[in-house]
């Protein structure tokens, strides 16, 4: 029989490489939970959404690694944390416990579960386990059920921010949240 083979597109430009001075420049002009985003997606290369879908269980500090469970492909995926940014990290679940508390003290605290997970347990979406390491600054109400839920950021928040990052870095390549990933994986084949 003959093989219907389907040939793999190259990409029409390469992906932008920052250098190690580059991604501390433009870091070092952000701050906040998009920073501690940015930072993420280059110290542990994740894509974007990967990082603002980060659980708050899927961090396991005393292994410093984090589970990626919404990957491309469904594919659960482990990844190290590294240990520059345990305390910021930490920080950031501090003040999303503080909010998550005062979420539940006005009845609301409930996120979007993944897959059949809601249907499976209860009163997870409540749980500080599936709350977002992210959360959006403000609830919203599910048109379908009408129940008030909290989102993870969003990403066009993270995308300005970093925008804006490297300007004030006077950085001409063109930067977006995936270059990160990329300069992650390219600095990583240096060492």
């Amino acid at each position: 029989g003959t093989i219907n083979a389907v040939r793999a597109r190259r990409p029409a430009r390469l992906p932008t490489v920052l250098t190690r001075e580059e991604v501390h420049l433009v870091l070092d002009a952000m701050s906040g939970p998009q920073q501690l985003v940015v930072q993420l997606l280059y110290g542990c290369g994740l894509r974007l959404m990967e990082g603002l879908r980060l659980r708050v269980k899927d961090g396991d500090f005393g292994l410093n690694q984090m589970v990626i469970r919404e990957a491309k492909g469904m594919k659960e995926r482990v990844t190290m944390l590294p240990e520059l940014l345990r305390g910021s990290l930490q920080k950031q679940l501090l003040r999303t416990h503080l909010l998550h508390e005062k979420d539940l003290a006005r009845g609301y605290g409930r996120v979007v579960l993944p897959y059949a997970l809601a249907r499976k347990y209860p009163g997870a979406d409540q749980e500080w386990g599936w709350q977002y390491v992210f959360p959006a600054t403000r609830l919203y109400q599910e048109r379908e059920t009408g129940i008030v839920r909290r989102h993870h950021l969003h990403e066009s928040g993270v995308q300005k921010a970093l925008r804006v990052a490297a300007q004030i870095a006077g950085i001409a390549k063109p930067i977006h949240c995936h270059t990160f990933r990329h300069s992650f994986a390219t600095h990583l084949l240096e060492n």
